[in-house]
């Protein structure tokens, strides 16, 4: 099976490359990865320097040139509270380039399997988020990514995920670690509840989707919800920190205000994913793994 991955430099692209190749990522579960073994995969990564997804003729061209069985779009516009002023910007690479990647898959006969986010939802729900949940973003940000969404063929996997933690690239988990190690503390908001996600972990599910794209909208996430403050205490305790490490805040405390606003409770229910394939581990678990990553 050949598979074609945009966004290949990301935190999750360098993972599933791994994972594609059969090689288990910094932070990975060989045990989990497991179910994919003897399955073999002919994987080209591009960044956007190989490829620019915003650009029609570009991405018709390099599709008729691979002829990829399946392509796995993790390329998007990241920056949240940046996006408030940019909105142009995230809407051509997380909306206009998601649905130029779609018509080119279809006519190509390829199979598209893109990322989306909890940043679809407004949090106001008080429970956890099902795949047929009405979006109604917030954020410039969620507005883009849903707007990818809505350019989708039926045909598509949407995988929606959230507060990704990789041990390559940048994250809030490094930033904590970095902390604990080198005795500093840290304050975070106890308000906002979602879903933690190891990227290689969602790199092996990204990878067994691709085995047959089952087309529709998935949930993507570790086990368990939890707030940036436990996280952050999690981690903590993971480097040996006591109590007085994480300092639980409001976001009405945060100095500067974010310019996006955040939902207040955006986990996921990955029920549907764990009862067609396997559930992920529990995001204390997938976080001892990256920790051990870092180290």
């Amino acid at each position: 099976m050949k598979v074609l991955v945009t966004g290949s430099s990301g935190q999750v692209g360098q993972d599933l490359v791994d994972v594609l190749d059969g090689i288990v990522p910094p932070g990975g579960s060989s045990e989990l990865q497991g179910s994919l073994e003897g399955k073999e995969f002919r994987v080209l990564g591009v960044t956007h320097h190989d490829l620019d997804i915003t650009d029609a003729s570009h991405v018709t061209n390099a599709l008729e040139r691979i002829r990829p069985d399946v392509v796995i779009n993790l390329s998007a516009y990241t920056a949240v509270d940046r996006a408030e002023s940019e909105f142009e910007a995230a809407e051509l690479v997380n909306a206009t380039a998601v649905g130029q990647l779609s018509r080119a898959c279809a006519s190509q006969g390829s199979r598209l399997i893109t990322l989306s986010t909890d940043y679809v939802f407004d949090g106001r729900k008080g429970e956890s988020y099902i795949e047929s949940d009405s979006p109604n973003p917030q954020s410039a940000y969620g507005k883009t990514k849903w707007h990818g969404e809505q350019l989708c063929s039926p045909a598509d996997t949407i995988v929606r995920t959230s507060w990704v933690m990789g041990v390559r690239g940048k994250t809030v988990g490094k930033v904590i670690a970095d902390r604990a190690k080198n005795a500093e503390t840290v304050r975070f908001v106890d308000d906002q509840r979602g879903t933690v996600t190891l990227a290689s972990d969602l790199a092996v599910a990204l990878a067994t989707l691709a085995l047959d794209p089952p087309g529709g909208v998935w949930h993507v996430a570790n086990s368990g919800s939890a707030t940036w403050f436990e996280v952050a205490q999690w981690i903590g305790e993971l480097y040996g920190r006591e109590d007085d490490f994480a300092t639980a805040i409001k976001t009405t405390d945060l100095d500067p205000a974010p310019a996006a606003p955040r939902p207040t409770r955006s986990d996921l229910d990955t029920a549907k994913f764990a009862s067609a394939y396997f559930a992920l581990p529990d995001w204390r678990e997938g976080l001892v793994r990256f920790v051990e990553g870092l180290r």
